[in-house]
This record gives C-alpha cells, structure tokens and sequence, in this order.
C-alpha cells in the first residue's frame, strides 16, 4: 500500500519527532502500525509546518492545499504525501477528520484563545480527537462507542501536553489556559506573558487541567478494551506514556514553567509491560458500562463524520471555508506589509 522508501521516512520522522507515539507503535501490529506512522508523520508535517513558520497563515493554507492534492490522489512529490494519499485510498477515510485537524491548527495560526474548558476541549477534538478517530479507522473500527472513547483518549493527551507546555507556550506568546480560568485567578494573559512563573494560580490551574485530562484517561480505558486485541498493547502504551508526563507534571508540583516533564527509556519500557498486562486482561475482564457513555459534545461531530462516512454537521464546511478565509486574508496582509518595509 504504502512505498517501502515513503514509509522508512515517515518512521525516522516520527522517531525524531514523537517518542511516545513511536515508542507505543512498536506493540501495535504491522499492518496497523505502517499505516499509522504514515497518519503521525503527517499530522506532525502539518503540526510544524504551523507551529514552526513564522507566517502561520501562508503555513496553514498550504497544507489546505496539499490535503487538497492527497484526496485528489495526487499529492505532492514529498515521502508524507504519498504515504497518507495511499492511506486515504487503502481505507476511505473520511474527509472531515483530517479537515479538522487542518481546522485546529488554523485556529493555532490565527493565534486564537479559548475562554472556557469547552472550548478548549473542542481545540483538542480537533488536533488531538481527530487523530485518535483516523487510528480507529485504520484499525477497521467504526463502531460509535469505541470511537466516542478514543476521542475521550486524544482530549485527554492534548491537556496533558497543554499542561506541560504551558511555560514553553507563555515564551513564545502563546496561551491555551482557560481564559475564565485566568479571570478568576485575577491574572492577565499580558502580565503573565511578561513575567511566566509558576505562581499558586497557574499551578493551580495547571492541576485543573490534569484532573480533566485524568478524568477522561479513565473514560477512554473500555474503548481500548473494545478494539482489536491485537491493538489494544499498543494503544494503551499511548495512553499511559501521556498520562505519566501529566503524573511527572504533578510530581514537579505543578510547575512546567520552570521544568519540562519527560519520561525515562525505563519508565517507558515499565510502561510498555503494563500496557501488555492491561491488554491481556481486557481480554478476561468483563466491560465497563462507561463505554456506552455519550461523546463529549466538542467531538460528537468526529464520531458522526467516521459512523456516516460523510459531511456531518450543517455548516460545518461553511466553518472551516469562514476559517481559511480570515487566513487568507491575513495572508494577503502580512504579503502587502513585507513588501512595503
């Protein structure tokens, strides 16, 4: 499906880029795990072609651009195209995921913040749940259940990097901490741009963070339980390497200002057994009845989009088209002001 040569570039990419993800695909099987490093190389393709360029708008409209050429099944001449226009083809994925990823990281390019846990989440149903909701369908998954707690597991891993990021993001201008959550604790964004130290309020909402994040690591446990068992070790390895850099988070005192959180080679290794453990008794275990819970709202649209395999919400191409638009025109902005300094 994928070309040999395209796939060993997108696993030395994500060996260098992701080393949780890289170090929970070594238990998945190969015929998941190869069309997943192909999804993941991508994804983060498209996360630093954002995160990294200095004109965000022009970043973002070329991927809207090569997503555009993936599904036409003609993408650009680059190992991470080719490996996601076969993916695409292999197994009919749906369009709206990866558009809302393209969606989440307009939003990041836009430099947009969010004023409550809602929107946050609807943030992470976008970089992160839809993520999650393209493994089930490489995984041959579309049952609503599962993919309903597979959007809960990518939430989840989106506060956890959102908690450890937060002095990262505060140096570079960026904010995704509530901004109720600022209000309450009496600070502005401007004053904590200016000077970011892990005072009592952001250590305090960077545990609220966690607790959410917690929260839903225990929702997303019966969806693991309920895909292919030889899945599952994989899958749950992604599930406890994140949750152990909210738990390193924690162990710090809440302070990722002035510390990063990382985990050990052992740890991981640690991590990898239990999740072969875990995996093993899901087997013998009998299901939690959380896996019948309703979706959180922000991902409903995900679940819908795999289930039906079809636009989903009315409106929701109008969003992303309002989206790109104000992106082009920013562009164009930026365009006329370096042209006339």
């Amino acid at each position: 499906m994928i070309a040999p040569a395209d796939l060993a570039h997108c696993r030395e990419a994500i060996r260098e880029g992701s080393y949780s993800f890289h170090a929970a695909s070594r238990l998945l099987p190969a015929k998941v795990r190869d069309p997943a490093l192909a999804l993941y190389a991508f994804c983060r393709l498209a996360d630093d072609e954002v995160d990294l360029n200095d004109h965000k708008p022009a970043a973002v409209l070329r991927l809207r651009d090569r997503l555009d050429l993936a599904y036409a099944g003609t993408p650009r001449n680059a190992p991470a195209d080719r490996a996601f226009a076969a993916l695409i083809a292999e197994f009919d994925m749906p369009r709206a995921l990866p558009e809302a990823l393209l969606e989440g990281l307009a939003w990041d390019g836009m430099e947009r913040r969010y004023a409550t846990l809602s929107d946050l989440r609807g943030y992470a149903a976008r970089v992160a749940s839809a993520v999650g909701a393209m493994m089930c369908v490489l995984m041959e998954v579309r049952d609503p259940h599962a993919l309903a707690r597979a959007c809960d597991l990518g939430v989840a891993m989106q506060l956890t990097n959102i908690a450890r990021d937060i002095g990262e993001d505060a140096r570079e201008g960026r904010l995704y901490l509530p901004t109720d959550w600022m209000d309450e604790e009496g600070i502005t964004p401007e004053s904590f741009f200016a000077d970011p130290r892990p005072s009592a309020p952001i250590r305090r909402m960077t545990r609220r963070l966690l607790v959410e994040a917690e929260r839903l690591y225990i929702r997303s446990d019966p969806g693991i339980a309920a895909l292919p068992f030889a899945t599952r070790p994989g899958i749950f390895a992604a599930r406890h390497c994140y949750d152990a850099i909210g738990r390193q988070v924690a162990r710090n005192e809440y302070d990722s200002i002035t510390m990063r959180a990382t985990t050990t080679g052992n740890r991981k290794m640690r991590l990898l057994g239990l999740s072969v453990i875990r995996a093993g008794l899901s087997a013998v275990l009998p299901g939690s009845a959380v896996i019948y819970a309703r979706p959180l709202p922000e991902v409903a649209f995900l679940v819908d989009a795999v289930v039906r395999n079809a636009p989903v919400k009315k409106g929701w191409g109008d969003s992303l088209l309002s989206v790109l638009s104000q992106l082009e025109a920013r562009d164009r902005e930026e365009q006329g002001m370096e042209r006339s300094a």
